[in-house]
C-alpha cells in the first residue's frame, strides 16, 4: 500500500543501495523466520505419538545451516538470530550475502501445509505437507517488497535466485532473449555466463562478469567460421551499419576501442603491466559498454 506522505510527495525518496544495514537484515530475517514452518518437513521435530512432523527442529536446522550457510549470523549462544546493537552503539558483524543464501534456501525448500491437527495432549499442531509451492510465490513477493521498501538493490527471481538490480543498465529482458537466440553455442554460453555473473550480488563476481563478456566479444569476432577473423569482423560491422560507411566507422572504432581496453586493463590478461581496476563501479561501466556493442551486433548475425 502507499501511505499519505508517499501519495502527496511528502516523503524523501528511499536511497538505493547494495549495502545492508542491521535494520534491513532484521526485517528480512523476520520474513524468513515466518516461513520456517514451511521448511520444517526437511528439519522436522517428530511427534512422540508417531504422527510425523509437529514443527521445526531448530537444532537440526541450526546444525544443517552450519554446513549449508556457514557464515549466517548466530548469536553468542550459537543460535540463529538477528544481529543487534548494544548500549554503546556497537553492532554485531554479519555477512549480508549469507542472508541472501537463506532467502534462496527457503524459496527452494518451502512446501505448502496441507493439514494441521491440534494435538491436545502434547499441545502442538501435527503438520502434513503437499508437494506444491504456493507459499514460495508468496514468500518471493514479500521479500521483493522488502527489497523495494528498504531500497536494497536486489530481487528474488522466479528461479529462486537473488539477483543484483543495476540502475540504468542497458541489460534488459529483451537483450537476454536475444542472447538465448544466438546460434553459435560458444558465444551464447559466454554471454549467458557473463549476464548471470553480472546479476550476482557478490562484488567479486563483477570482475568475472567483465572477463566473460570480453571473452564473448573476442569469440563474436570469429562468428563466421568460413571467414578469417578480420573478414568476419568486417562482415559483422557492415551488417550492423546496413552498408552505411559512417556507421561502419563508428562500430569498427568501438570494436577497436574495446579490444584495447581488454588488452590494456586487467580484464582478460593478468600480467603485471596491465592496469588494475581499482574501483568496483568501473566494472559496471566496462560491462555495460561492452554489452551495448555486443547486444547490437547479435541482432544482425545470420
Amino acid at each position: 500500500m502507499s501511505y499519505f506522505t508517499e501519495r502527496h510527495g511528502l516523503r524523501a525518496p528511499v536511497e538505493r543501495t547494495e549495502k545492508m544495514t542491521l535494520e534491513m537484515y532484521s526485517v528480512i530475517y523476520d520474513c524468513c523466520e515466518k516461513y520456517y514452518e514451511n521448511i520444517s518437513w526437511k528439519y522436522p521435530e517428530e511427534c512422540p505419538d508417531g504422527n510425523g512432523c509437529c514443527g521445526m527442529d531448530y537444532q537440526k536446522f541450526s546444525t544443517a545451516i552450519t554446513f549449508e550457510i556457514p557464515t549466517l549470523f548466530k548469536n553468542q549462544n550459537g543460535k540463529l538470530d538477528k544481529p543487534r546493537r548494544d548500549y554503546y552503539d556497537r553492532e554485531d558483524t554479519f555477512d549480508q550475502f549469507a542472508l541472501l543464501d537463506l532467502i534462496e534456501l527457503i524459496y527452494a525448500e518451502s512446501k505448502d501445509i496441507s493439514n494441521r491437527y491440534w494435538h491436545s495432549y502434547y499441545r502442538h499442531d501435527d503438520i502434513s505437507f503437499t508437494n506444491t509451492k504456493g507459499c514460495s510465490t508468496i514468500f518471493k513477493k514479500e521479500i521483493n517488497e522488502i527489497f523495494d521498501k528498504t531500497g536494497l538493490l536486489y530481487k528474488l527471481s522466479d528461479f529462486g535466485m537473488v539477483e543484483r538490480v543495476v540502475l540504468n543498465s542497458p541489460l534488459t529482458k529483451d537483450i537476454e532473449a536475444k542472447v538465448a537466440q544466438v546460434s553459435e553455442k560458444g558465444t551464447r554460453e559466454l554471454l549467458e555466463d557473463a549476464i548471470l555473473l553480472y546479476k550476482t550480488p557478490a562484488p567479486a563476481a563483477r570482475n568475472d562478469a567483465v572477463e566473460k563478456i570480453w571473452d564473448a566479444l573476442e569469440r563474436l569476432k570469429t562468428y563466421y567460421i568460413t571467414l578469417d577473423k578480420k573478414k568476419s569482423i568486417e562482415k559483422i560491422v557492415l551488417d550492423m551499419a546496413n552498408g552505411k560507411q559512417e556507421f561502419a566507422t563508428v562500430f569498427n572504432d568501438e570494436f577497436v576501442a574495446l579490444t584495447k581496453i581488454g588488452n590494456n586493463f586487467r580484464i582478460r590478461h593478468h600480467e603485471t603491466d596491465k592496469i588494475e581496476i581499482t574501483d568496483a563501479r568501473y566494472y559496471d561501466y566496462f560491462f555495460n559498454r561492452c554489452l551495448s556493442l555486443v547486444a547490437l551486433a547479435i541482432q544482425y548475425l545470420m
